[in-house]
């Protein structure tokens, strides 16, 4: 059973590219928002509405979901339509990200409701991409009797839970234990998420309560777009290249169009039963990469600080890159005359001003050694 979560500041402009991709592989879904209405044919189910009135009354995030209740997105202010930028505290600026928070444990059981006897629950947001043959392929090794909760890792404080934003997937057992928690402890469990500003760590924290641990599902499970990823560098002891990708976020509809179109060709050749991350390497990332790109920042990440007296300029900024064996790109920033480097590669994305270089023959090198590593395709099991 597959969970869209969405709202009603975001799901006009968000929901239909799913409608007209993704969600079209999907037999069993259904979209979850703080406002029941229709997308192009499509109905969203309020997910909110069996939060208990002292906390609908008493919290302030559920004024804009009241005036939604009432009159509808005509009510919304022009403050609650626009977005925020996501800092370190969320998109503390923005209402509807903030109501955001209390759709993560009703929706356990509005899931269970909608089809209460799926082997696995895989939760989205409207900003992420499942690559579903790579999720089934995965979950055809688990057991869904057992107490499973899959994310991409993420902390705050002593919690450590599964980030939202990269799909959160919990078995069939996991469900009907938290469903059964929450039927008996409501009243604190909405207390409890009062306190927190993420709803994916107020989840955590009633699964810690019931004794269910997070599998840290990354590197199959990413908190960012493809071409932000570092391929061939380690993270919590493992290396993107040899795991099959199962989900990206911050994906913006034209992002999920385009990995929509390359996820189609790639399958429907018939030659691939996998997609692995170095799959999505050579054709988001390298195939993109050419030896200079205007207007645009290749997410290099060590500034480079030139002798005093020396005007930084995009050549002398290229030149020291080319100098030094372990640089593989570089990008020149002209307004700040900023120069950064990187021994890794990544695409990068769009932004007027910088200028971005890879130097060709050492990415290709790098390429070449990683093009026969993978020995055997690595799942997370456990």
């Amino acid at each position: 059973m597959v969970i869209l979560k969405t709202g009603a500041t975001e799901s006009l402009e968000k929901v239909p590219i799913h409608l007209r991709t993704t969600l079209q592989c999907v037999p069993h879904f259904a979209i979850f928002s703080d406002y029941e209405e229709t997308i192009e044919g499509v109905r969203t189910y309020d997910v909110l509405q069996n939060v208990s009135d002292t906390t609908m009354q008493n919290e302030p995030e559920f004024g804009i979901y009241r005036r939604l209740q009432e009159v509808g997105r005509e009510g919304l202010t022009e403050a609650e339509w626009g977005d925020d930028t996501n800092g370190p505290l969320g998109k503390t600026n923005n209402p509807g990200w903030k109501l955001d928070k209390w759709k993560f444990l009703p929706m356990i059981d509005q899931a269970l409701e909608v089809m209460p006897d799926a082997k696995w629950y895989v939760f989205l947001e409207a900003d992420t991409y499942m690559i579903w043959k790579n999720l089934v392929s995965w979950l055809a090794h688990l057991d869904p009797e057992r107490q499973y909760y899959l994310g991409s890792p993420m902390q705050i404080g002593e919690t450590l839970f599964g980030y939202g934003g990269a799909g959160i997937v919990l078995s069939h057992w996991t469900m009907r234990l938290l469903s059964e928690y929450r039927s008996r402890a409501q009243e604190d469990l909405e207390v409890m998420t009062a306190q927190e500003w993420a709803g994916d760590c107020a989840l955590a924290r009633a699964l810690r309560d019931v004794r269910v641990d997070l599998t840290w599902a990354w590197p199959m499970m990413m908190t960012s777009r493809p071409r932000e990823i570092d391929h061939f560098s380690e993270g919590y002891g493992r290396q993107p290249w040899c795991y099959p990708v199962v989900s990206y976020h911050h994906m913006a509809p034209h992002d999920i169009e385009e990995m929509w179109e390359f996820d189609r060709s790639f399958f429907g050749s018939g030659k691939n039963a996998l997609m692995l991350h170095a799959d999505v390497y050579q054709r988001l990332v390298h195939d993109v990469s050419t030896p200079a790109r205007d207007d645009w920042d290749n997410l290099a990440n060590v500034q480079i600080d030139f002798a005093a007296g020396t005007i930084p300029t995009v050549e002398n900024c290229a030149e020291v890159c080319a100098r030094n064996e372990e640089c593989l790109q570089y990008s020149f920033n002209h307004h700040d005359r900023i120069c950064k480097h990187a021994s890794t590669t990544f695409a990068g994305v769009a932004s007027n001003g910088t200028q971005s270089g890879w130097i060709t023959h050492r990415v290709n090198k790098l390429l070449r050694a990683f093009q026969s590593s993978c020995d055997a395709v690595q799942y997370i099991s456990a």
